[in-house]
């Protein structure tokens, strides 16, 4: 677990999951931070998660969540400590996680948890990747966005056309 985790008290619309097609569905997702200004580290390697909940129209801030035990940002990590599972099991309610990068048996195991890793190739305020994640769940968000919403997949039928 997080040796360090700060919270907001507020509800603010959990609910907003549920089946209530009347309101937008409302997406959890971290950020790996080392400032909680930017997506600026690699997950094994954060000493940080921002988590948000997000709405095409609207973010809230959740909480930051805050580990000791983390591999350098090489890759490296500490002989016999499993810095990983901790990690994995803090960010269960996130449905995406953006980071710089990800190993294999680390992606591993965020996907089996059913969270989504989503690789930036370059430091990017926390503001503007809320901002490209309301953008994309607005309209026809990409397949792996839908699955993370709860949407149903489309379907590749067409509907039939008139001969006339």
């Amino acid at each position: 677990m997080p040796e360090r985790r700060l919270q907001l008290v507020e509800s603010h619309g959990k609910e907003a999951v549920s089946g209530n097609t009347d309101v937008a569905p409302l997406l959890r997702i971290a950020i790996a931070t080392n400032d909680m200004k930017s997506l600026n580290a690699h997950f094994g390697g954060a000493n940080r998660f921002s988590i948000w909940d997000v709405t095409s129209d609207d973010a809230h801030f959740v909480e930051a969540l805050g580990f000791q035990k983390t591999s350098d940002q090489s890759g490296s990590h500490i002989e016999g400590e499993d810095s990983i599972t901790p990690k994995v099991e803090a960010l269960a309610d996130c449905k995406l996680l953006f980071i710089l990068a990800i190993g294999g048996p680390a992606a591993a195991k965020v996907v089996n948890a059913g969270i989504h890793p989503v690789k930036l190739p370059a430091e990017e305020s926390i503001a503007s990747i809320i901002k490209r994640v309301q953008e994309m769940m607005k309209g026809n968000p990409p397949p792996w966005l839908r699955k993370a919403m709860g949407m149903p997949s489309r379907s590749m039928d067409f509907l039939d056309e008139d001969d006339d």
